[in-house]
């Protein structure tokens, strides 16, 4: 056994179980956020004040080729329950469509009625999104600026339930947590709902209430101006311009606030183009960002807290590059094994359950944690978890891709996801608006998915024959799953872009006419004013 040690055979087992080590660490902090989240769970930001005057606040509406839901976002921003005189609304328009039209008609139309609202585009997209937004801050007259992506619907409350938070001089932007307008709409659907569900309740929870940093998410958050123009502005040399802002901003000493109770429902990707174009570009920036950021705050003379939260959280697009190691090294390690130990060896049983324990539980955890806080229970939300496994395996291979390159500071354009204006409804309207789906050939990453797929295929019959089915062999069944799904799901997705669907209801007048009812649904289940603030909060004192 000394010498099958120093054997070829042993080099791959060795990598393996380094890099396992390695997955178990993201997975035992998974569960220290679990664990921080509940011990901090009572400390929830309470508002102590309100300003006796509302303050202006400009919203912003960063939008490029956004079709089919232009008019719902500037609607709904219309329609936040805020004096006229106070609030100014900023379409940040750097289209190349008929989204230009429908941006100009709608702010046209709105200031006929007498709202703030202006429509500024830009001839070219410098900066992509945080261009877009710095352009804007340029001429907003707000003292706080009110940030959404052109998929989400702002609640008509959003404002005073907000901007009164920054009554302390310390707080520089306030996150609502987002909801889902199509969270039941498919398994797809459902299953990125936890994923995000996760993310923002449990990570935003935890970090924020422990004292660590957050990030704002791009969206749905509400910025002091005067705590961007101290961190350094808009950046764009990131795809995750708004986590490089963070950082900045907290390492200036700004403090962050995540408001869990405040909500904005926004589109969930429906197909898996969709979604993992959103997932590579959140890989790369969170990589560039990392690459950017990290040895500063490493330098900084931040507590030992922050810092190593800071390290997970950024390094964290690492697990994906972690986990394809994993996937490409387990049949030589299976191989090994059952070379080594015959049919039945069970030496290799402690580091499987090992993976599953730390590793997959963890996620488990966290996940379930998430739905049982937000509906009180996690029995119908639980039974997506193992496609949730799935699903992140299967797009490890495009997220390692991303990551890669993001760390070796290769450029890319901002990708930026297509939106479809689904509005919740399980019916396939959405599938005829095909304006901004990728044509068939672009990329052979779907042939690699598949050929992935045969790969844990085979690893998972050399799974059978070592006699491991207990462990091994149901999650690399999950595995394999993942990948065909992945992989199959977008060369059909794209074949049926390829053979041309009908066309006849994707005119931009019935996509965006569609999807008002939507809205209208959602702001009428969220009445707001500045006295519905108050009489919420009896205890609030009023500050100029």
């Amino acid at each position: 056994m000394f010498l099958l040690a120093f054997s070829w055979q042993a080099v791959p087992v060795s990598i393996y179980a380094v890099v396992l080590i390695m997955v178990c660490l993201y997975g035992l902090h998974r569960y220290q956020l679990v664990y921080l989240y509940y011990k901090h769970r009572k400390h929830q930001p309470k508002l102590t004040a309100c300003f006796r005057e509302p303050p202006r606040v400009t919203v912003q509406l960063p939008m490029y080729n956004e079709r089919y839901v232009a008019r719902r976002v500037i609607e709904a921003a219309a329609a936040i329950d805020y004096p006229r005189d106070r609030l100014q609304i900023q379409v940040l328009d750097d289209s190349t469509d008929e989204t230009t039209t429908i941006a100009a008609e709608t702010v046209q139309r709105l200031r006929d009625a007498g709202h703030d609202v202006v429509h500024l585009h830009r001839s070219d997209r410098t900066g992509y999104k945080a261009g877009a937004l710095e352009a804007g801050l340029a001429s907003a007259i707000g003292e706080f600026v009110l940030i959404f992506d052109a998929d989400f619907v702002p609640p008509p409350d959003i404002v005073h339930r907000t901007v009164h938070y920054f009554i302390d001089p310390s707080v520089g932007m306030v996150q609502a947590r987002w909801e889902h307008l199509n969270r039941d709409q498919s398994l797809l659907t459902k299953t990125q709902a936890v994923l995000l569900d996760g993310h923002f309740v449990i990570e935003h929870g935890a970090r924020n209430r422990s004292g660590r940093f957050m990030s704002f998410n791009g969206t749905a958050g509400i910025w002091r101006k005067s705590c961007i123009a101290d961190a350094g502005g808009w950046q764009h040399d990131t795809l995750t311009e708004d986590l490089d802002l963070s950082y900045r901003a907290q390492l200036r000493g700004w403090k962050f606030l995540f408001c869990p109770d405040i909500a904005s429902a926004a589109e969930l990707p429906p197909d898996i183009e969709s979604f993992k174009a959103q997932q590579q570009r959140w890989a790369k920036g969170g990589a560039q960002t990392c690459r950017k950021l990290l040895p500063r705050i490493l330098r900084s003379q931040l507590p030992a807290k922050i810092k190593l939260e800071a390290v997970f959280h950024l390094t964290s697009c690492l697990v994906s590059v972690l986990m394809l190691l994993l996937i490409l090294l387990l049949y030589p390690v299976l191989y090994t094994k059952l070379s080594w130990l015959g049919r039945g060896g069970t030496s290799g049983l402690f580091v499987d359950f090992s993976l599953f324990v730390i590793a997959t539980c963890s996620a488990s955890c966290f996940y379930a944690a998430s739905q049982r806080e937000l509906f009180r229970t996690w029995t119908d939300s639980v039974k997506y978890l193992p496609f949730l496994m799935s699903l992140g395996v299967g797009i490890c291979l495009s997220n390692a891709i991303a990551v890669l390159s993001g760390l070796l500071g290769s450029p890319s354009e901002f990708v930026r996801t297509p939106k479809f204006g689904v509005s919740g409804t399980p019916d396939g309207a959405w599938k005829r608006r095909t304006a901004y789906r990728r044509k068939l050939g672009v990329s052979v990453l779907p042939y690699v998915e598949l050929g992935m797929a045969v790969y844990m295929f085979a690893c998972l019959i050399l799974c059978v024959e070592s006699g491991d089915v207990g462990i091994g062999a149901p999650f690399i069944a999950l595995f394999t799953i993942g990948y065909l799904y992945v992989g199959g799901s977008t060369l059909m997705l794209r074949y049926a872009t390829a053979r041309g669907l009908p066309q006849a209801a994707d005119s931009a007048g019935e996509a965006c006419g569609e999807a008002v009812p939507a809205y209208l649904a959602v702001g009428a289940a969220a009445p707001a004013s500045q006295a519905r603030v108050e009489a919420a909060n009896p205890e609030l004192r009023q500050v100029p």
